[in-house]
C-alpha cells in the first residue's frame, strides 16, 4: 500500500459538528497521534471538544501547523461554503489540506485553484488505488485478527489498535491495518474499502494484509456490520479477504437500535457471534471468537463492570471494554488460543 505522508503538526478541523460521534475521525486522531496534533479549529456553535488548544487556520500556521485534518463528515453530498472556505485559507496559509470524506477535495474547483496557488497539497484518503484484484480465498501464511460488530460505530477500529499496541508492548511482531479513513489517517497508510467497488473488497483486503511471517500478527480494522441494512456488503467482503484466524466482536452496552435505522434492532450477540464465524469459514474453516469488547462509555462503573461480568457469564469468553479495562485480558486469551 501507498504511505500517505501528511507532514505534522496538525490541525484538526471540527467545524460545526454537534458531537464526537461526528467528530469521530478528529477524535481517533487526537487520542492515537496526539504527539501530531497541534490544536483543533471548531466553529463557536460546536460543543466538541478534543482536549486541544483552540486556533484559527492564522494562529495555527504561525504556531507551526503543516496540515489541515478534516475530522468530520458533513450530510449531503456537497460540502459547506464555509468548510471550503477554511480549506482555502489553509492552503493560503501554507497548509496541506487531508481529508477522508467521500466527497473529494480534488474535485472542487476552489480547493484545487488555492492548493495549485499556493503549491500546497490536497490528500484525499479515501481514494483506493485504481487497480485491485478480487479475492482469490487462497491461504496466506501469518496471523489475521479481524474486529467485527453488532453495529456501526461501536468501538472496531479502536479495539484493533489497542489490540496491535498490547501485542507491539509485549514485543510480539504485528502491525494495524486501516480499513477506513481514520485508521489510515492514523496509520498512513490502508484502504478505505467503503470506497472499492464490491467485486473487489475481498481482493484489497487480501492485498492489504498480505501473507507473512508466521508469527506476525495483522490486526484488521473491521467495518459496519453483517446485520446493518447499509453497510452488510462491506462486513463481508472484510470477512472474506480478512481469512482471519481471530474474531473479536464489539459492541456498545444498551444499543438496541441499529444506528440511524429505524426499526432494525440489535441482533442478539449469540446470534451475531455464530452467523460472523459462519461467514468468516468460508475463506478461513478454522476461524474462532477470540472475545467481546463491549464499549461501556454510557454507563457508570459499577454498571459496567456488572455488565461485561454477565455477558462473560453468559458467554462463556473474556470480555473487556478496551478503554475501562484495557485487553490484557483479551489478548491473553487470544494468544492462549493458538495452542488450544
Amino acid at each position: 500500500m501507498e504511505l500517505i505522508e501528511l507532514n505534522a503538526p496538525y490541525l484538526l478541523f471540527v467545524g460545526d459538528a454537534p458531537d464526537l460521534l461526528m467528530a469521530k475521525t478528529a477524535k481517533g486522531v487526537a487520542h492515537w497521534r496526539p504527539d501530531r496534533c497541534l490544536a483543533q479549529l471548531r466553529y463557536p456553535e460546536s460543543p466538541v471538544d478534543l482536549g486541544l488548544p483552540d486556533m484559527d487556520v492564522a494562529s495555527a500556521a504561525a504556531a507551526g501547523a503543516k496540515t489541515l485534518v478534516i475530522g468530520l463528515a458533513p450530510f449531503g453530498a456537497s460540502l459547506p461554503q464555509r468548510w471550503i472556505d477554511t480549506c482555502v485559507e489553509a492552503l493560503a496559509h501554507g497548509m496541506d489540506v487531508a481529508s477522508g470524506l467521500h466527497i473529494r477535495l480534488a474535485n472542487i474547483p476552489a480547493i484545487v485553484d488555492a492548493a495549485a496557488r499556493y503549491g500546497r497539497r490536497i490528500l484525499d484518503v479515501r481514494n483506493p488505488p485504481a487497480t485491485l484484484p478480487c479475492g482469490t480465498g487462497l491461504p496466506r501464511s501469518g496471523k489475521r485478527l479481524l474486529t467485527v460488530g453488532t453495529d456501526c460505530c461501536v468501538g472496531k477500529m479502536f479495539t484493533a489498535l489497542a489490540i496491535q499496541a498490547e501485542m507491539a508492548a509485549r514485543k510480539l511482531p504485528t502491525s494495524f491495518r486501516p480499513t477506513g479513513q481514520t485508521g489510515i489517517l492514523i496509520e498512513g497508510y490502508g484502504v478505505s474499502v467503503d470506497a472499492v467497488v464490491a467485486d473487489f473488497i475481498s481482493g484489497a483486503v487480501e492485498l492489504l494484509a498480505p501473507a507473512n511471517a508466521p508469527e506476525h500478527w495483522d490486526i484488521i480494522e473491521g467495518q459496519g456490520s453483517l446485520f446493518h441494512p447499509a453497510y452488510a456488503g462491506v462486513s463481508l467482503g472484510l470477512l472474506h479477504g480478512a481469512q482471519a484466524d481471530v474474531l473479536v466482536v464489539c459492541h456498545e452496552a444498551g444499543r438496541s437500535q441499529m444506528d440511524g435505522m429505524e426499526g432494525y434492532p440489535i441482533q442478539p450477540m449469540e446470534q451475531v457471534i455464530a452467523t460472523n464465524l459462519a461467514m468468516a469459514r468460508l475463506t478461513n474453516p478454522k476461524a474462532r471468537l477470540g472475545g467481546i469488547a463491549l464499549n461501556t462509555a454510557r454507563l457508570s462503573e459499577a454498571d459496567a463492570l456488572a455488565a461485561i461480568d454477565e455477558l462473560a457469564q453468559r458467554l462463556g469468553v473474556v470480555v473487556v471494554d478496551p478503554v475501562r479495562t484495557g485487553v490484557a485480558p483479551l489478548v491473553d486469551a487470544i494468544l492462549a488460543g493458538e495452542t488450544a
